[in-house]
């Protein structure tokens, strides 16, 4: 080799090597979508602070753009679609804004099943780990979890029972939680949070179904009369699951270690701590709801026997719907409510 190819050669070597070092320099920036304002604890107790662990452990290589209230467009039911399609790197949404389209995650959304959201929701990632991922093959998933208990609120009466439905109009988030109020007697109308308060204020639904949380993040507490409670020794009379999600080719083209950041960040843990900031949230939350003068009632367990049968019921007939599926319904519901008694507290 003459001085000539020689020295060719080391000042392409050496611009390769220089290149290669700025590419594993160069901060990523990802795009994290949702649907919740950017006031609210999903943001400030979770996304926020995952995202500054990720961006301290890369170095500050890995840095969010975080887009609240569908920022990127669409709806909140079109959230997971965006994530599979690159419009975000990454989503938190609900399986069950798209109803039927992830059968398996459906038996979190059923009544009775839990008893504390981060136990569920460290139940909830396993639990996907054996009967979802052929339904989210489509996203690299980063947490599944739940909301803590959901509650009921409305503008007609208090609910101490079942009757207590009839001829309310009540918003519900899913498909099961839909068929529940309807088994109750209410008339269920099927949207998302986000637009519950200007149907409450409207008329168009009487009342909601929500867990603590959301009600002083959508200002709920200020447009409703009555909050009725299970008695705190059942289970939750109902909980939602949802999906924080990443664009597989997005994480694919992450280097090595940067691939390690996020995947440390994730699974099991991610999703218990999820759970965990919901059950933290209700507290305060409810709390706003008291200040403002609104009313409350309890529903004593030992007069709750209608509303277990009710559980059992709409657990078996979802069972049943899954088997006629040729999915092991069966097995999953079994594996879902041990999972949850394996990690409730």
């Amino acid at each position: 080799m003459n001085k000539h190819t020689l020295s060719s050669f080391l000042a392409a070597t050496a611009m390769l090597f220089g290149s290669a070092a700025a590419q594993a320099e160069e901060t990523i920036t990802l795009k994290v979508g949702h649907f919740w304002p950017a006031t609210a604890m999903s943001q400030k107790k979770v996304l926020e602070p995952w995202c500054d662990k990720i961006a301290a452990e890369s170095g500050n290589r890995l840095k969010c753009q975080i887009f609240p209230g569908t920022q990127l467009g669409g709806t909140p039911g079109q959230l997971y679609q965006q994530v599979a399609d690159g419009v975000a790197d990454i989503v938190w949404t609900l399986p069950g804004y798209t109803g039927g389209r992830f059968p398996s995650m459906e038996v979190f959304d059923l009544p009775f099943l839990i008893r504390d959201a981060e136990g569920a929701s460290r139940a909830a990632w396993e639990y996907a780990q054996r009967f979802g991922a052929k339904e989210f093959a489509a996203v690299k998933p980063l947490a599944f979890h739940v909301h803590d208990a959901g509650q009921i609120h409305n503008n007609t009466r208090p609910i101490e029972k079942p009757a207590d439905f009839r001829g309310l109009k009540m918003r519900a988030p899913t498909r099961l939680t839909n068929r529940m109020l309807a088994e109750l007697g209410a008339t269920p109308v099927a949207m998302p949070a986000p637009q519950t308060p200007e149907a409450v204020s409207k008329g168009v639904v009487d009342g909601y179904v929500l867990p603590w949380e959301v009600i002083p993040t959508l200002k709920l507490h200020e447009l409703t009369k009555y909050h009725s409670e299970m008695d705190p020794a059942l289970p939750a009379l109902y909980t939602t699951s949802f999906i924080v999600a990443m664009n597989k080719a997005r994480y694919a083209s992450l280097p090595d270690d940067l691939k390690k950041v996020i995947d440390a960040n994730s699974g099991a843990d991610f999703s218990a701590s999820i759970g965990k900031a919901w059950d933290d949230s209700a507290s305060a939350a409810r709390q706003q709801a008291v200040e403002h003068g609104n009313r409350f009632n309890t529903i004593p367990a030992d007069t709750a026997t209608e509303w277990l049968a009710l559980g059992e019921r709409l657990a078996d007939d979802w069972a049943k719907e899954m088997s006629a599926k040729g999915l092991p319904g069966e097995e999953m519901l079994d594996t879902a409510r041990s999972l949850v008694k394996k990690y409730s507290k």
